[in-house]
């Protein structure tokens, strides 16, 4: 089940071809990413950023290479290990995703209980943890539509955040909030890199390249390629 890698690297594919059901999308993808790293996968709508995320979160299965995601063999994963590798992930989706007959607070409670967590201080302690992380502290009483699309992320991102993932894989995070907004969930995304957790980010959004400068890698013509630091990236490309 788990695999051993360099001790600074979460995660590292080699030699892979990765498939949407029949089609191909990227072949020889070589790719690695460090604990506490924080980067961007950008590429045109269809180029494969959301398949990248989906072959490392399990949703995708990988046919062929060799895929190591925090300690798991993707190739070799069983599908009784797909939830173990998932509590090492979290997932930020671009559309929330948020149970919208509850509160905050118990969207949160119900991640936990799903995910094993039984004893109520415990689980209320760490749903007011996250929330506190993410600038929510006040609004966990709050139902999802009193929130603005930008709060709504952030309970994504503490949904995200409540198993202490070592990933976070983020889906255009910034596709349906404003550019100011926008900032403040990279930022937040930035400011949880910086505590040891890899952070991927899928996005064509060129502002926010531009505004927080990291490592970048694009999905461009069926290759995942490494984007040089002197290297320009276009609007148009992305």
């Amino acid at each position: 089940m788990s695999e051993t890698l360099p001790l600074d690297v979460i995660i590292e594919l080699k030699d892979c071809h990765i498939w949407q059901q029949e089609n191909l999308v990227l072949s020889n993808v070589n790719f690695s990413v460090g604990k506490g790293e924080f980067l961007y996968l950008v590429g045109k709508v269809g180029s494969g950023k959301t398949s990248v995320i989906k072959t490392l979160n399990a949703q995708l299965p990988l046919k062929n290479g060799t895929g190591i995601v925090a300690g798991f063999n993707l190739s070799k994963l069983k599908k009784k290990d797909i939830p173990l590798l998932r509590r090492k992930l979290g997932i930020v989706f671009q559309d929330f995703q948020l149970l919208i007959d509850r509160s905050v607070h118990a969207n949160l409670e119900f991640v936990l209980k799903a995910t094993g967590w039984k004893n109520k201080a415990e689980i209320d302690a760490r749903i007011a943890e996250v929330l506190e992380k993410v600038g929510l502290g006040t609004k966990g009483y709050k139902m999802p539509h009193q929130l603005s699309g930008g709060e709504q992320q952030r309970v994504v991102i503490g949904r995200a955040l409540l198993n202490d993932p070592e990933i976070i894989l983020a889906d255009e995070p910034t596709g349906n909030l404003d550019p100011e907004t926008s900032e403040g969930i990279i930022k937040l995304l930035k400011d949880i890199s910086s505590t040891g957790r890899a952070v991927i980010i899928a996005t064509h959004n060129y502002t926010i390249l531009k505004k927080f400068p990291a490592r970048i890698v694009r999905c461009d013509e069926n290759k995942l390629i490494e984007v040089k630091n002197d290297e320009e990236i276009e609007l148009e490309k992305l």
